[in-house]
């Protein structure tokens, strides 16, 4: 974004207030993804900072060869990944899966008739309760609208694994969404 460039720019020539408009402008997604692969608020919000720190300190080092917030979110995922190494959380197996074509449009057709808020609801809903990994690639793809390629540079995955795991997360948020949306209809009931 140009306006990144800017303040970007101002922070390198020494305004260090310039720094604010950028954390304000980032600061909501650098904690969603923290939450999302932390599942802590606390963890997240410590998170965010460290990151903001770090970006801070290391903005001389920034290239303009990407968006601000690709290279922003790198440090976010990267910062994660640290955290639940030191927590030493189990790394989980993907099983290989494939979604009929036909449950998609289902499920795709279940939501659209809902309200825009109940949409928000069963979305995040629905997301927390996805594993970390699916839940940032789902975020990341959808919610902020990341390319596949700019997935591939915030997590450092090849272009491949992007596709795969967005593909299973993806059956993931629809089979967990069915689940939700079922139960809503039998209380609804």
């Amino acid at each position: 974004m140009k306006q990144d460039k800017y303040y970007i720019e101002r922070v390198l020539r020494g305004d260090i207030n310039a720094f604010t408009y950028l954390v304000d402008e980032y600061k909501g997604m650098v904690y969603t993804i923290a939450l999302r692969m932390l599942k802590n608020s606390e963890d997240a919000e410590e998170l965010a900072q460290d990151t903001f720190v770090k970006a801070f300190n290391s903005l001389k080092d920034f290239k303009f060869e990407s968006k601000f917030s690709t290279w922003l979110y790198r440090i976010t995922y990267n910062g994660a990944i640290s955290k639940l190494r030191k927590k030493q959380i189990e790394v989980y197996n993907v099983e290989d899966t494939v979604l009929p074509d036909s449950e998609v449009v289902s499920a795709y057709n279940a939501i659209n008739e809902l309200t825009r808020n109940e949409q928000k609801k069963y979305i995040n809903e629905t997301i927390e309760k996805l594993k970390e990994d699916d839940a940032l690639i789902i975020t990341l793809y959808y919610l902020q609208e990341n390319t596949i390629e700019e997935i591939c540079e915030i997590t450092g995955l090849t272009l491949s694994n992007v596709k795969v795991k967005l593909h299973r997360a993806r059956k993931r948020f629809y089979d967990e969404l069915k689940i939700i949306l079922k139960d809503e209809v039998k209380t609804i009931l």
